[in-house]
């Protein structure tokens, strides 16, 4: 399959959750409060293309598979575009555009001002993530792109803050985000993951 065709698939496949909660907005079917499922739905489609983007250098060693590390800058847009899309749905139907009001729900609650950093980590390296910013930053990139390890976690915290009774399922995210920390200790498939094109948003 020619490359271009791989991307467009991939991309079709990443943007399938948000047309289905937008298909569900117009028709609803999102609940009682279907501003709260908009957040829901956004926030864990983060978390969970976070995750994915960080297990593809692990598969790719593993394996011995090219393919994961050819999609992973599109799962970490597509995790930073879902990020973004939830901080708008808080500011925007949440807050109501309203400064004051985000800013008391900003101090007040942890689960916010975590989730808020996490997406300031993420920002730089969803605006170098092109190869000119890979040509530009030299070795300082891969050290820049690190930081998607500290706000991986804090996205993690911020789901297990936002869950207020059943915590199965952020501690089931936080164990995988443990395993897939942990198994990067060892640096045998370090080499695969640098592979110029391949490197981004690692």
């Amino acid at each position: 399959m020619p490359a271009s065709l791989w991307r467009i698939g991939v991309w079709g496949l990443l943007i399938l959750p948000a047309l289905w909660t937008i298909i569900g907005l117009q028709r609803g079917s999102l609940g009682p409060d279907p501003v709260e499922a908009l957040m829901i739905a956004s926030g864990i489609w983060a978390l969970r293309l976070l995750l994915l983007t960080l297990a593809m250098t692990p598969l790719q060693g593993l394996s011995g598979w090219v393919w994961p590390l050819t999609i992973r800058r599109q799962l970490g847009l597509a995790a930073f575009f879902y990020a973004l899309g939830h901080l708008l749905v808080f500011a925007v139907f949440d807050q109501n555009l309203d400064p004051a009001a985000a800013w008391r729900e900003i101090v007040e609650h942890k689960a916010v001002w975590l989730g808020m950093l996490a997406l300031a980590l993420l920002l730089p390296l969803a605006i170098t993530s092109t190869r000119g910013w890979i040509r530009r930053l030299g070795p300082n990139w891969k050290r820049l792109h690190r930081l998607i390890y500290p706000a991986a976690i804090l996205a993690a915290i911020h789901f297990g803050f936002q869950v207020k009774a059943d915590l199965r399922e952020p501690l089931i995210y936080g164990a995988i985000l443990t395993v897939l920390l942990v198994v990067r200790l060892p640096r045998g498939w370090q080499r695969g993951s640098r592979t110029p094109g391949h490197t981004t948003i690692s």
